[in-house]
């Protein structure tokens, strides 16, 4: 075929959500209390009110057998990146490149990790050095690969700019001064004045509750440790609540986010997904790393930032990869009777004014309505925005706090090791086949990952002004004296970032080339085609 199963998948996608209401059509036809406005995407504002139930293309499968025994079935061979992308489309296949080539970027802290735990645990100066440099080093040498990827796969000239209206996005119809097409249009400062007014508040009003459930956490584990009643089998008992806690509110907020976000009315997807993600890496890095910088340079307590950095990686691991890839199989059976529920409950809410178009149905026994049936059973999967964010915590409890715990690394390798195989799993078994997305690159998670590794620079620096070890050295140098040593390494290493920012270039020589020679055919061929006009 000349089309991927991905690509033909994305193609009738776009065609139904681009079905939009002209200037006469005011309502769904047979629901008039249902309005439409000039622009909206019909297709959209049925799913909204609920008339259509669920949209999700069927599995293939024959195709998506063979993918999985290729894929989580394998459990010692490479993952085959090409069947994913052509099935499931480029989006998740970049994720999981991104998860493969992370996982093998964190063999070297691990290592060093292990060495520094057996030949030297207090000093921890070369390990935060080497620890900081190689997360750089490991951005850029991913930016260089995502343009590999992006060249390969035909998406390295996207341009934003030039990216459709989302479905869901609410604007008045006119002729769109790039393209001449008609497209809906609403004024930016209209979005930035929600986002101003209401949405940058609440984000600040979400990160500063979840410092005081912080705050309120550490007193009641102080209360309960000081009490002489209290247990000592029950040490990490208040750790582990309050690392459950932690992954309540992140759950709360991932909706809340979301919503917040679709009102804002972003335009294209891209836009849509940079201010969302910003909106979960602000809040994700208080809820989750707050209380680690609270232990770490308020208290200055050492191993209990061990111990909580333990228990909070280790937990919020253990239950990520339990709802992900076990919890949709147990609830599958449940989810069948509330979309029956659903179902009578909103055709109530909803009733046709008009008679129904007669339309060529498929009979009950048609194998692919039973396999709807089925399929519809199964939980949603929107696109990789959790487990982009399940990487990201995972990546600041690694790169900003491992250089008191070296173990960390290794937990992380462990835990990806089998994130490979439960998200191969949980997306040919569990989910709903997810919609296909064309992407070149990571986006906004690239600028998140980029700004922890600046800040693992700050953070591992504090770190060695803390460090008994290094004080040794020299102790008669004043607590200034220090400060001034290492401001001055942290600026030395944030220049060493840099200087590996302009040497690792963006795309490999051979993507350059490939790219120079097709701008030179194209000016090429559109010059042949104005002589051959002009004779």
């Amino acid at each position: 075929d000349i089309l991927s199963t991905a690509e033909k998948e994305y193609l009738v996608r776009h065609e139904l959500e681009n079905i939009r209401a002209l200037e006469n059509e005011k309502a769904i036809p047979g629901y008039p209390r249902i309005l439409l406005y000039e622009g909206q995407s019909i297709f959209a504002a049925c799913v909204h009110y609920n008339l259509l139930q669920q949209v999700f293309p069927l599995h293939d499968e024959d195709v998506l057998r063979k993918l999985g025994h290729k894929w989580y079935l394998s459990l010692f061979k490479k993952q085959p990146f090409e069947e994913i992308r052509e099935y499931f489309g480029e989006s998740i296949a970049l994720y999981f490149q991104f998860l493969g080539y992370y996982t093998y970027a964190l063999i070297v802290p691990m290592v060093l990790g292990f060495l520094q735990l057996c030949l030297a645990p207090e000093n921890i100066a070369l390990f935060c050095i080497i620890n900081v440099l190689w997360a750089s080093v490991f951005m850029e040498l991913w930016r260089m690969k995502c343009s590999e990827l992006a060249f390969v796969w035909g998406t390295i000239g996207m341009a934003s700019s030039l990216d459709e209206p989302r479905p869901n996005y609410n604007g008045v119809m006119g002729v769109d001064h790039v393209t001449g097409r008609l497209q809906p249009h609403c004024p930016r400062w209209k979005t930035q004045l929600k986002m101003y007014t209401v949405s940058i508040p609440l984000v600040i009003l979400c990160m500063i509750l979840a410092f005081f459930v912080m705050l309120i956490s550490f007193w009641v584990e102080e209360q309960l440790r000081g009490s002489p009643d209290f247990p000592q089998w029950l040490y990490l008992a208040p750790s582990v609540a309050y690392a459950a806690l932690i992954y309540l509110m992140n759950m709360v907020y991932r909706r809340f986010a979301n919503s917040l976000t679709e009102w804002e009315n972003h335009r294209t997807q891209s836009q849509f997904d940079r201010h969302r993600v910003t909106k979960l890496v602000l809040f994700e890095f208080v809820n989750n790393f707050m209380s680690l910088f609270y232990i770490a340079f308020i208290y200055q307590d050492m191993d209990m930032l061990r111990s909580q950095l333990a228990t909070l990686l280790i937990i919020s691991q253990a239950i990520n990869n339990f709802q992900e890839a076990l919890l949709p199989l147990i609830l599958q059976y449940y989810s069948s009777k509330m979309a029956q529920l659903k179902k009578r409950s909103n055709s109530k809410k909803w009733q046709m004014s008009s008679p129904p178009v007669d339309v060529q149905e498929l009979s009950g026994d048609d194998p692919r309505i039973l396999q709807a049936l089925r399929e519809s059973r199964l939980d949603f999967y929107e696109d990789p925005y959790d487990d982009y964010l399940e990487l990201f915590v995972q990546f600041g409890y690694v790169f900003l706090f491992s250089s008191v715990y070296p173990m960390a690394a290794f937990w992380a390798v462990a835990n990806n090791l089998l994130e490979i195989r439960s998200d191969a799993f949980k997306l040919c078994c569990s989910y709903q086949r997810p919609m296909a997305r064309r992407v070149k690159d990571t986006g906004a998670w690239q600028r998140a990952f980029q700004a922890l590794c600046t800040l693992s620079v700050i953070t591992n620096c504090g770190f060695l002004y803390l460090s008994p070890a290094m004080r040794a050295v020299a102790p008669d140098a004043s607590p200034a004296e220090w400060m001034m040593v290492f401001v001055f390494l942290e600026h030395v290493l944030l220049a060493l970032r840099q200087v590996l920012h302009y040497a690792i270039p963006d795309k490999p020589e051979w993507v350059r080339l490939a790219l120079a020679r097709q701008q030179y055919q194209s000016k090429q061929a559109l010059k042949k085609q104005r002589m051959e006009k002009t004779k």
